[in-house]
């Protein structure tokens, strides 16, 4: 369900019901970009059921899903349509148009050429976890992220979202552990790794699927290529690929943990919330313990 985390931390002072997140989101629907709209942002049905709740509770957890639209229309098409009326003025009126005209023409013809563009749509999943304060955003890049934290924050009166951090820095604690090459309690190291130089060289080394507990690696960590990215496994029920900005990525529950899950067709989406939820609540506070704790928020 799953493919990506990135975790924050929900303010004590709000206490919203999901009747009246229900409400808010339904003020804040998706809909599809107007002709000469560049994006829409919105909510849409989780489970996918037109004019179904905008959002689920299943066994005490919330998800909701924002979808976000946009219209593809390249720079070098509107440069070329530009320089094409910049040729046609200079032509007719043996001047040639300044900055700001040109500026302006280029205006103009985004907005002519809004319409015709294709749109391209992608959605973001986002679990609100209220007993451990904790929202989950399943977002394969930092940017995306902070575009549904602003809009939730928009959406839902007094809710407070901040970026968990740790004690110990993850790409510090991969260096660590492939140091000592002894993973922390519960956990497993894999065979996909990326290091980097934090010199002027920025030179990248990167292995997959290949041993990692070899001096080679340790070599490259000695000569200062701090690690990015580490596979990982947790108990050997989920698997992921750890980031230095604390970001989980290529997420996937185990086999082992699908095993005796049999749910019919209509239960698929209340079966896949539970069976993620439930692994990612031991999960993350055991990353969390083993890169030293969760970082008090700043007062």
């Amino acid at each position: 369900m799953f493919k990506n985390i990135i975790m924050y931390r929900i303010g004590t002072g709000w206490t919203s019901t999901a009747e009246q997140v229900e409400e808010c989101l339904q003020a804040g629907r998706f809909v599809e970009c107007g002709a000469s709209q560049e994006k829409s942002l919105g909510w849409i049905e989780p489970r996918g059921l037109a004019n179904g709740p905008l959002l689920e509770a299943v066994a005490g957890q919330w998800i909701t899903k924002l979808m976000v639209e946009t219209r593809a229309l390249p720079a070098s098409v509107v440069n070329r349509k530009a320089q094409e009326r910049v040729a046609q003025i200079e032509a007719s009126t043996g001047r040639k148009p300044g900055k700001k005209e040109t500026r302006d023409l280029k205006d103009d013809i985004r907005l002519e050429l809004l319409p015709l563009a294709f749109t391209k749509q992608s959605s973001v999943l986002v679990w609100l976890d209220q007993e451990a304060r904790l929202l989950v955003i399943d977002a394969a890049s930092q940017a995306r992220a902070d575009e549904v934290v602003t809009l939730l924050v928009q959406t839902l009166p007094g809710l407070a979202l901040t970026l968990v951090n740790t004690q110990t820095s993850p790409s510090a604690a991969m260096a660590e552990w492939l140091l000592s090459q002894e993973a922390p309690a519960g956990f497993s190291i894999d065979r996909e790794c990326e290091l980097k130089a934090a010199d002027e060289s920025k030179a990248v080394v990167r292995y997959a699927r290949h041993r990692l507990d070899t001096e080679e690696v340790q070599q490259h960590i000695k000569d200062g290529k701090m690690p990015t990215r580490l596979a990982m496994t947790w108990a050997d029920r989920v698997s992921f690929l750890l980031t230095e900005g604390l970001q989980l990525k290529k997420l996937a529950i185990l086999d082992v943990v699908l095993e005796g899950h049999s749910a019919s067709k209509d239960d698929n989406f209340d079966a896949d919330v539970v069976i993620a939820t439930s692994e990612l609540r031991q999960l993350l506070p055991e990353l969390l313990e083993a890169l030293g704790g969760e970082m008090p928020a700043a007062q």
